[in-house]
């Protein structure tokens, strides 16, 4: 993982890192606004020690009064005992919290500081502290009673009442809640992408099958009310990425070029059917003889797409019903040929991979120019691997962001166990400005001058 991926990351998941901002820029304000001000006072105060005639003494000051001592010093500003002689009851343990006591580091300073939500009673308490702490240690650094004192604590610097409060700070507040919000998110979104195992790109596509990406073809609002390209005069980005499909096809073996090809995918609801039927209408539009089969016994679609009656077809020839040309329908303006599924009869897999299917397949291939056969999805069901036996080639649909790869790896080694040969793969429904979406903004400027009919043969 470079940084190039943290941004690409980033970039698609931009609407969830702006909305994990908001959400704590709001939390922020929300916490700032009912916390209490809170004030801190501060006093500091000068450890002394007296010499042997009585004076203090900074010889006597440097080596009888270690670093230890002034320490425990510290510790005992914040005692029950110091603290009890300011307030009494409950506040007793309330100020000890609130009190924070420190040695100056290399020096024979304390520095106290209490934190209270009135400025003027913080300054108070730290005074009062600071007094009764004096008092303490006069009494305690007593050899006998009627003795001089050996230690003193002289007061520096008196507690002013402060202005500002240290608490909340707005600014740091939000500026925490956002850096946390942005790590938060990040975090998730990379870990969620790591242990996310659908394919989102051609590469990840490519070595999951094994085998070349053919198309890309991206994701339009109202592909799924409007399935074929011929909408919008065939003009769009969609329509493109079948007509690029079509291409890459037409190359893939110039010595061994399919004349049936059995389009499937994995699992249903990865777009196996629309993409068949829009690579045969756009080859029809090249000026090839192509016939689409409806080879789904189970779930046909292609007649619902084509907005044809599908109730005579395939299993009706299969079984001796009704000749292949009796069932055999023209549709649209390039003569694209159709042949629905029939009847959905109880044995599909039989039937397809009976004899009398490859005897379909061998007058259909004998007639038109490519043979595109609509199969159901491999792993579910065994139909689509009994018609891809009989058949030139495969060509694999994969949905982006659903279809997992190892189901795709799996899909691959089933058609290799059978001998089958896998023309490549399509990495459908991907979304405009993902990586694996190679787009130029090339859009149709001016009207396009419609060629003139050329009647299809069959």
């Amino acid at each position: 993982m470079d940084l190039l991926y943290y941004i690409r990351l980033a970039r698609r998941k931009w609407l969830f890192l702006l909305l994990s901002v908001i959400l704590a820029v709001g939390a922020a304000l929300a916490i700032t606004a009912n916390t209490p001000p809170k004030y801190v006072a501060t006093i500091s105060m000068l450890v002394s020690g007296y010499d042997k005639e009585g004076s203090l003494s900074t010889a006597y000051q440097a080596g009888m009064l270690s670093a230890q001592r002034v320490h425990s010093y510290a510790s005992l500003l914040s005692s029950r005992r110091v603290v009890g002689q300011i307030v009494k009851g409950e506040d007793i343990g309330r100020l000890q919290g609130n009190i924070t006591a420190e040695a100056v580091p290399g020096t024979v300073f304390l520095r106290a500081t209490v934190t209270d939500t009135d400025p003027a009673r913080a300054s108070q308490l730290a005074n009062a502290l600071g007094a009764r702490f004096a008092e303490l240690i006069d009494q305690i650094e007593r050899p006998t009673p009627r003795s001089r004192p050996t230690v003193k604590i002289t007061i520096v610097d008196q507690a002013d009442v402060p202005e500002e409060p240290v608490s909340p700070r707005p600014l740091a507040n939000l500026a925490v809640a956002v850096l946390t919000a942005l790590l938060a998110t990040m975090t998730a979104i990379i870990l969620r992408d790591r242990l996310d195992t659908t394919i989102k790109t051609s590469q990840a596509l490519q070595e999951a099958s094994g085998n070349s990406t053919l198309g890309v073809i991206g994701y339009e609002r109202d592909a799924r009310h409007y399935p074929l390209i011929l909408r919008n005069r065939g003009r769009s980005t969609r329509s493109e990425a079948f007509r690029a499909l079509r291409t890459n096809l037409q190359f893939i073996g110039v010595d061994r070029q399919p004349k049936s090809l059995v389009v499937t995918s994995c699992l249903p609801g990865e777009g196996k059917s629309s993409t068949s039927a829009n690579l045969a209408i756009t080859l029809a539009q090249a000026g090839w003889r192509v016939v689409l089969v409806d080879g789904d016994l189970r779930r046909p679609s292609i007649p619902r797409y084509l907005g044809i009656e599908g109730a005579i077809g395939l299993t009706d020839v299969l079984i001796d019903r009704a000749r292949l040309d009796e069932v055999i329908q023209v549709w649209g303006e390039a003569g694209l040929s159709v042949l629905p599924s029939g009847q959905i009869p109880p044995n599909p897999s039989e039937l397809l991979g009976s004899g009398g299917m490859r005897e379909v397949l061998a007058q259909l291939t004998a007639a038109y120019d490519m043979v595109i056969i609509d199969a159901p999805p491999l792993l579910p069901i065994t139909d689509a691997a009994a018609i891809a036996a009989l058949c030139d080639g495969a060509l694999l649909v994969a949905r982006y962001g659903k279809t997992r790869r190892e189901h795709m790896a799996r899909a691959s080694e089933l058609l290799s166990s059978i001998n089958v040969r896998v023309v490549g793969t399509v990495l459908n429904f991907v979304r405009s400005g993902n990586d694996a979406y190679h787009g130029y903004g090339y859009e149709y400027q001016a009207e396009v001058k419609k060629p003139a009919k050329k009647p299809v043969g069959v």
